[in-house]
């Protein structure tokens, strides 16, 4: 099974761009982690069928193996299953689903049956500011035959602001905003229960210092990678996601010391309480390296 910290920072690119082929082939950006090639928000109707012709040419073109993820957002369920037929689409590691709620979760995860695709259902629809159906989403993919296909759940930041009637402030993280609730809630009912999510966007490619406290928050909430909406952004989110020599050292102690509790670094380490972070580090330290 794929760990979802491989994803890093996830690169958002339109089906219809020029170079689609060089970056899936880790050509263009060797440095990328994962990449997501979108048919949905990032590709107007009028040039839908250009950016589509342009993913099938490059499936067909594309390389076997790459060091680069490779995913497709889909556009709904049709473009999925359009896409599940087509030559060179087993060189795809999966597909990211917009939108996705307990109303048409079979519609995009049927499709996916008896196949070896990953996928990343994204949580971006008034749904997710009520908490009861977030829960009943929760159970309901627990108990389909599709939890193991579920690499992360995408918060999808800018359509759920969108449905507030909010752009997100260039001047604060998302985390000052009514979604920083949100963010914390979707944290509290689904990582418990084994479920990773990534973090949403953060659009203003000129405020690298807010992107890096954003980042801060990101990981403080246990959120695994972050998707970039240009390559600036790559290295910002890249170095805030490093795991760092003290957490590493400190997640080695705990999981070695015989002391139920002790000092290290000035903080209080709890065997017990800590255990599971520290597994954590160690398994995210050793994809790093």
């Amino acid at each position: 099974m794929l760990n979802a910290y491989r994803l890093g920072a996830s690169l958002y690119v339109p089906v219809t761009h020029k170079d689609v082929l060089p970056i899936a082939n880790g050509i263009k950006w060797p440095e990328l982690r994962s990449v997501i090639f979108c048919t949905e928000d990032a590709v107007a109707a009028k040039a839908l069928g250009a950016g589509l012709d342009n993913l099938r040419a490059c499936l067909r073109q594309m390389s076997a193996t790459s060091t680069t993820l490779r995913f497709v957002r889909v556009r709904n369920p049709e473009i999925l299953g359009w896409l599940t037929a087509l030559p060179g689409v087993e060189k795809l590691d999966g597909f990211v689903l917009p939108k996705l709620d307990i109303n048409n979760a079979d519609a995009y995860l049927e499709p996916l049956r008896d196949t070896q695709f990953h996928c990343m259902p994204t949580l971006e629809t008034r749904d997710v500011f009520e908490p009861a159906r977030m829960i009943a989403l929760r159970d309901y993919l627990l108990e389909s035959n599709h939890r193991e296909r579920i690499l992360a759940l995408r918060i999808g930041g800018n359509d759920l602001l969108a449905l507030l009637g909010i752009r997100r402030p260039r001047d604060r993280t998302v985390y000052r905003t009514p979604l920083g609730h949100t963010i914390a809630n979707l944290v509290t009912v689904f990582k418990p229960f084994g479920f990773q999510l990534t973090a949403p966007v953060f659009e203003h490619i000129d405020c690298p210092e807010i992107l890096r406290e954003e980042l801060s928050e990101d990981v403080a909430h246990g959120l695994c990678g972050k998707t970039a909406i240009h390559p600036d952004q790559l290295a910002i989110i890249e170095s805030g996601l490093e795991i760092s020599e003290v957490e590493v050292e400190t997640a080695q102690r705990i999981l070695s010391e015989d002391q139920a509790v002790f000092r290290l670094n000035g903080s209080m380490c709890e065997v017990a309480t800590h255990s599971s972070w520290a597994r954590n580090i160690i398994e995210r330290s050793a994809i790093e390296s």
